[in-house]
């Protein structure tokens, strides 16, 4: 690790990139704008979107002219994306919370108010994190099929600004009254683990970091820079069941559950008896047969000085 240096380097560009439809983004750009002034970055670019697509070719603007550091306001989507285009590269990630669940910012242990956030960004610190793969499309939370899929496409915007981070509960609730039961094969390429064959599953949840759906947990254990997935399945039961697993997620304790099967690996393939659409951070973006592999400390991100996050990196 290592204290963010932005201040000591003369010319040192920071760009922001701000989604403003998400659930706080137009409304918290301004005092974003003078924390940063007031913590003397002279060189600050600012990018306000309002669409997926306006997202995707603000950020390919901004990287084909990296800056040192990219800050970008959004939900888990939108860090997603600017995350899969840093990964790898010497760029700086900073996060703002502005969306619904702010999974991610709940890794790095933000602040929830993004003008706090920015201000500990300053005088903060670089950690190294992983970048979690399915079919080489990243993600940083949490990659899963199933029920989550079924959860996603219930997320409307509308219902996410009605009811904020309660709308993952109504959307699960909805999504099990419809949801049918699948098999899936899970194969460790690197030997680690035994093959798995699984039937009548609810869902499969691959981890790379530690929080997902809202501020749940993948596993106690979970960490979002240890070079390994924590895989876990749930195999579908009663109602009594499920309500009971979901009271075990806020901590991860529900991979202890009779009726889920947990696994730490640091690769797995998936084969499904048919095609099913896998949920990448909120996004559908990838589809079994999927393999699921993890960039160890792929990613450069600015925390605040308090943050726990990144704990186990090899330093930056």
């Amino acid at each position: 690790m290592k204290t963010i240096s932005l201040l000591a380097e003369p010319g040192a560009r920071v760009d922001l990139v701000v989604n403003a439809g998400a659930r706080s983004g137009a409304a918290a750009l301004a005092r974003v704008r003078e924390e940063f002034a007031a913590g003397g970055v002279r060189d600050l670019r600012t990018y306000e979107v309002t669409s997926g697509g306006g997202l995707a070719a603000v950020l390919d603007r901004v990287v084909a002219e990296p800056p040192r550091l990219l800050v970008v306001g959004g939900g888990d989507g939108t860090v997603n994306a600017a995350a899969a285009r840093v990964a790898g590269t010497t760029t700086v990630l900073g996060v703002l919370p502005l969306g619904t669940a702010n999974d991610f910012a709940r890794t790095l242990e933000l602040s929830s108010d993004p003008a706090v956030a920015a201000r500990e960004m300053l005088g903060g610190k670089v950690v190294d994190l992983d970048v979690g793969r399915a079919n080489g499309n990243a993600y940083l939370n949490v990659a899963s099929f199933g029920l989550s899929v079924e959860v996603t496409r219930r997320l409307s915007p509308r219902l996410k600004r009605f009811l904020g981070p309660a709308a993952y509960a109504v959307a699960t609730l909805r999504a099990f009254r419809h949801h049918r039961p699948f098999a899936a094969r899970l194969e460790f390429p690197d030997g680690d683990q035994e093959t798995l064959d699984l039937d009548e599953l609810l869902q499969v949840a691959v981890g790379s970091g530690r929080h997902y759906g809202g501020g749940n947990a993948v596993s106690p254990t979970a960490s979002a820079d240890d070079g390994l997935l924590d895989v876990y399945a749930v195999v579908k039961g009663g109602l009594r069941d499920h309500l009971s697993i979901a009271r075990l997620l806020r901590d991860g304790s529900q991979v202890e559950h009779e009726r889920v099967r947990h696994i730490v690996t640091t690769a797995v393939d998936v084969v499904t008896t048919a095609p099913m659409r896998v949920n990448l951070d909120g996004e559908l973006a990838a589809t079994t047969p999927a393999a699921f592999r993890v960039d160890r400390n792929a990613l450069h991100v600015a925390v605040p000085a308090r943050s726990r996050a990144g704990r186990l990196d090899g330093g930056t």
